[in-house]
């Protein structure tokens, strides 16, 4: 009998359980693959605060913005499977991005071990203050009276998808055209270049709010308690089926164990719990909905399909 051999199996197989119980023992990074200020980075850092007082660790958010994503994305699907480097992702990043480029420097349905669900966000219509209408049925007028005069901007997929979903769902042509950030198709809506955008409450409603855009509606299937006003599309439009909401997630690099992904998953859902995270979201729309990592990896897989379909439809071509 090779004791040695035996000795080997059995401290391997105490090994692994003691390497979960110390995790993590140095910081943690988590990538937001959007800019600083953008609602992924407002959620994500929020969730990353709550996140290390669960885990005893901080985590220590980093900006690598670009490519509706894809940069940041890359960064974690090629990093250790060891825990220590996350992605705060998106519908953008962990469902539209494989339907929207010819060629990713990774596989999306492979690359990420998820770990959960944060929340998701609507979006909001808003056109320029100038544009001779008061409801989106009146934009859609004016669209189909002059095909291609309506301009629309767009700096992230969820925002590109969205407007170019609802023309095609309300039989208009809109003239696209994109912007490399959020802030900078703001600043273009206000002063009258491009007529419509569709983006996350956080861009959108203080601006509503002071009167410097209107507000048409809203992207989710029921109004939102944020700006009740505002009806969804569907209503507007007296359509079924249109939803485009912005939802964030947490992915690890595919391959971490499994006791360090359980470990990460119940240090999101106690934060998503958190009481004063929640209040400090909800004037965004914002709602959490915590969650296996198991639900997380079916959800990835209804929203690449469902983003793809939508994608499809709208005729966008892969860049």
């Amino acid at each position: 009998m090779d004791f040695k051999k035996i000795a080997g199996v059995v401290l391997l197989g105490v090994a692994l359980p003691i390497f979960a119980q110390s995790y993590p023992n140095k910081p943690i990074k988590a990538i937001v693959p959007f800019a600083p200020g953008s609602a992924t980075d407002q959620i994500g850092r929020a969730f990353a605060s709550k996140m290390s007082d669960v885990l005893g660790q901080p985590i220590i958010v980093e900006n690598k913005a670009g490519v509706n994503g894809m940069l940041g994305a890359d960064v974690v699907a090629k990093s250790a499977a060891d825990g220590y480097t996350l992605l705060i992702g998106t519908n953008s990043t962990n469902a539209a991005l494989k339907s929207l480029m010819k060629k990713l420097p990774y596989d999306q349905d492979t690359a990420f071990a998820p770990l959960g669900y944060l929340g998701s966000v609507p979006l909001v219509v808003a056109i320029n203050n100038d544009v001779p209408v008061k409801t989106l049925r009146d934009l859609v007028n004016l669209a189909k009276s002059k095909p291609g005069h309506v301009t629309f901007a767009s700096a992230s997929t969820s925002q590109l998808v969205s407007s170019e979903v609802l023309a095609n769902m309300a039989g208009i042509e809109m003239t696209s055209v994109p912007y490399k950030s959020g802030p900078a198709a703001m600043t273009d809506l206000i002063g009258g270049q491009v007529m419509l955008f569709t983006a996350d409450f956080a861009v959108m409603l203080p601006q509503v709010n002071a009167g410097k855009i209107r507000g048409l509606a809203v992207t989710s299937m029921k109004r939102s308690s944020a700006i009740p006003e505002l009806p969804t599309v569907n209503e507007a439009l007296g359509l079924k089926d249109y939803e485009m909401i912005a939802y964030f997630a947490m992915f690890a690099p595919a391959g971490t164990p499994s006791e360090i992904v359980t470990k990460l998953n119940q240090a999101i859902n106690v934060a998503a719990q958190s009481k004063d995270l929640q209040e400090k979201f909800s004037q965004i729309g914002f709602v959490v909905e915590p969650g296996t990592p198991e639900a997380l990896g079916r959800r990835t897989q209804l929203e690449s399909a469902k983003w793809a379909k939508a994608i499809r439809d709208a005729k966008i071509e892969p860049q």
